[in-house]
Parts: structure tokens; C-alpha cells; sequence
């Protein structure tokens, strides 16, 4: 009999459809047990293709009630004596992924959005402003189905990254945003849960400044592993791919252990976390059996381009190990803040490799050779277009080799 194929979650950012498809599913379930078993609401802040999308449908997936999902899973056994759990919540899931800003008006994917949920729970706009009609929602589900409201918002900086090159239109999307999710504190006895995740935390203040019990874990060694893969959960889960690429490689498996850790592993959200690989990347390597650059080819932010170029961004600086940025400017990017060192790390281009205490100032590097590369060769000739680039593109080389 053929052995069934293995499926990889190549792109799925759908808990159902991994789960119903039997994909291959590195278990964060007891991660999202602590979640929603705390009080607090929660901010998470990760570079992109990370597995945001896929935390934000799992907890859709969770407080929708939907158990057969969660089959053999360490949150069934950690909800096996809750006589409460899988109970459906009424859940407003904000996706601000896949449109483009510019060109789409904001209020039109949220008008969208809100006119399903009053569908839903037969109520009628009236006439009412956006902010207006979800406060009304959240009152009318709470009311209706007699359980606290679950709000998900996933990218929420997307709108404001699109855009942020026309001041007009950005002051109005933080505006919008600023309306619409000041509910969040205005409606906390009909709300039960809130998560929000982006790439940047730059805007987080000035859109969700009123909730002050939003709970930032974006640098929480608790949950430094919750997006991205570890070491042992990379062998545990992934031996055959891991055998099949080293064969192909011709290398030992060991050897292609080390392998992957130096092109795709290395990054670290807390400095005494766990370090975890990137997994869009590592799934991509396993597919194509090659250890390409994956994530970078996905194509740079275009807002971060911009923000390099501003900053004169100086490419020397990068041939020295030993680069710093304070906790505090690390965790709330400033966009007033000469220093790009909090940019590239928020957007995964640097990591944590350290921290001093006593100053309270984080030392940053590039997590692997994929992002140094990447770096390299297409980051900096595009931010820097003056005679000094080939120098310190030579430095910068010869420097990844010694490493």
C-alpha cells in the first residue's frame, strides 16, 4: 500500500482548512489554552509570514466552539475538565490582509464587515457611523446569545503601512481605526477576549491608547515562542522532510540540521527566549528540497524602503556586530526616531542576540544567513545609491563568510 503523502501548510492561513485537509500542524494549542483562559486583551507584534493569520484563525476556531478541530491536540487534554469550554462566542474577526489601501477606502472593507455581523444578529445599521454600528453589535450579540463578544483583528497596520507615503489618507485611516476601536475600551463588560496582531507596533499608541489593559506580548519571554518554529519542535515534526532534504543535499542529517539553523533559524523575541526558525521559509526548503531565500523574496515592505532611504540609512554600520537599541524604543517604535535599528528588527531583518540589564539596551544581529543575504544584496543597494555601496557591499560579504 502507498504511504499516505505528508502534507506541508504551504501559505494555509486557515485553521479549518489545515485541520481538515490532516496538514502537517506544529501544536501551539497550549499557547492559546493561556490565552484565553487569562483576562487580559493582547497586542503581538511579528514579522510577516510568521504565522499570525494561522494564531488569529486558531483562536477563531477556538471561541467558535468548533472541538472536533482540536482532536488530539494539547488543548483538548488541557480543556478535558472544563465543563464550560467549547461554548460558541460571537466572534468579529477584522482581516486587513490582501487589499491595497490606496487604491480601496478603508470604510468600505469595514462597512462589509459589519453589514454581515447585523445580518447575523438582525439588526439594522439606522443610518449609525462605524464606531456607532459596532458598539451596537457588541451590545446586541452580548445580549442575544447571552456570552461576552471575541474581537480578532489581524494586521490591523495594514491600512496605515499602504498608505504611508499620502499623509491625507493616513491621518484618516488612524482616524478610523481610532473610532472604530475605541469600543474595545467603551465596550469591555460585552467583550470577552481581544488579540491584535501586526508587523510594526510603530501605531499601536495612537490607535489603541485608550486601552490601557492591552497587553503587549510582542516582547514576552511567556510567549516568545507562540509564532515561529523551535529546534525540537522542528525534529519532532518534521524528521521525514528533514531526511528526504538531507538526502538530496547529500549530507548527514545532522549536518542538515545545522544547515537550516544557519539559513533560517536564529530568531529571538525575548532575550531569554526559546529561538525559532522562520516557517514559511523552513516549508518552502522542505517542498523544494533546495535551501533557497524564501522569505525575503517575498518582496520588501515598500513603507521600509522608504523609512531606510529618509534615514540615509549608512551600510558600514552593518559590518559591525555590535548593534544597539533601547528597550524602550525597541518595544513602541518611534517614527520620529533617527535610529532604523527598531524598524529592521520589527520587520525581521535583525534579532535579539542580547541584553544589559543595567542599561536596559538590547544587542540586535541578523537572526540567519537568508536575512543577511537578502540584506545584502537587495536591501541595501536599494536604500543606498552612493558611491560607497560596493565598498560596503564588499565589507558586508567578506564579513557573512567569516561568520
Amino acid at each position: 500500500m502507498e504511504k499516505k503523502r505528508r502534507l506541508l501548510p504551504m501559505s494555509v492561513q486557515s485553521f479549518e482548512k489545515l485541520r481538515e485537509n490532516e496538514c502537517l500542524y506544529v501544536d501551539k494549542t497550549e499557547y492559546v489554552y493561556r490565552l484565553v483562559h487569562d483576562v487580559a486583551h493582547f497586542f503581538l507584534s511579528r514579522p510577516r509570514r510568521f504565522g499570525k493569520s494561522l494564531l488569529l484563525s486558531t483562536l477563531r476556531a477556538y471561541w467558535e466552539g468548533k472541538k472536533d478541530l482540536f482532536s488530539g491536540l494539547a488543548i483538548e487534554t488541557l480543556e478535558s475538565e472544563n465543563q464550560n469550554a467549547w461554548q460558541p462566542y460571537p466572534v468579529f474577526y477584522f482581516d486587513f490582509n490582501g487589499r491595497n489601501y490606496i487604491d480601496h477606502a478603508l470604510e468600505t472593507l469595514l462597512s462589509s464587515y459589519l453589514s454581515q455581523w447585523e445580518e447575523t444578529y438582525g439588526i439594522s445599521a439606522d443610518g449609525k457611523t462605524l464606531e456607532e454600528r459596532f458598539e451596537n453589535l457588541l451590545m446586541k450579540a452580548y445580549a442575544k446569545t447571552g456570552r461576552r463578544c471575541v474581537v480578532l483583528v489581524d494586521e490591523y497596520d495594514k491600512p496605515l503601512l499602504d498608505v504611508i507615503d499620502h499623509p491625507e489618507k493616513l491621518e484618516h485611516n488612524k482616524t478610523v481605526l481610532k473610532g472604530l476601536f475605541s469600543n474595545l475600551k467603551n465596550c469591555d463588560s460585552y467583550i470577552q477576549f481581544v488579540f491584535i496582531t501586526g508587523v510594526s507596533a510603530f501605531h499601536k499608541v495612537s490607535i489603541f491608547g485608550e486601552l490601557n489593559q492591552l497587553r503587549d506580548i510582542s516582547l514576552s519571554k511567556e510567549f516568545s515562542a507562540l509564532c515561529g518554529i523551535t529546534e525540537a519542535e522542528l525534529q519532532e515534526n518534521f524528521a521525514p522532510e528533514i531526511l528526504r532534504l538531507a538526502e538530496e543535499k547529500r549530507l548527514s542529517e545532522k549536518l542538515c540540521l545545522e544547515e537550516l539553523e544557519k539559513q533560517y533559524g536564529g530568531y529571538k523575541f525575548h532575550q531569554d527566549g526559546i529561538n525559532v526558525y522562520n516557517p514559511f521559509s523552513l516549508m518552502n526548503a522542505f517542498a523544494d528540497r533546495e535551501f533557497g531565500s524564501y522569505w525575503f523574496e517575498t518582496g520588501t515592505p515598500t513603507f521600509l524602503i522608504k523609512r531606510l532611504k529618509e534615514l540615509n540609512l549608512d551600510p558600514h554600520r552593518f559590518t559591525d556586530r555590535t548593534l544597539y537599541a533601547s528597550a524602550g524604543v525597541l518595544k513602541d517604535y518611534r517614527p520620529g526616531n533617527p535610529d532604523p535599528l527598531p524598524l529592521l528588527y520589527q520587520t525581521g531583518y535583525l534579532t535579539i542576540a542580547g541584553y544589559d540589564e543595567e542599561d536596559q539596551e538590547y544587542t540586535l544581529a541578523f537572526p540567519n544567513n537568508e536575512v543577511r543575504s537578502g540584506f545584502l544584496k537587495n536591501l541595501i543597494p536599494s536604500v543606498c545609491v552612493n558611491a560607497s555601496v560596493m565598498r560596503a557591499e564588499k565589507s558586508l560579504e567578506a564579513d557573512s563568510k567569516r561568520r
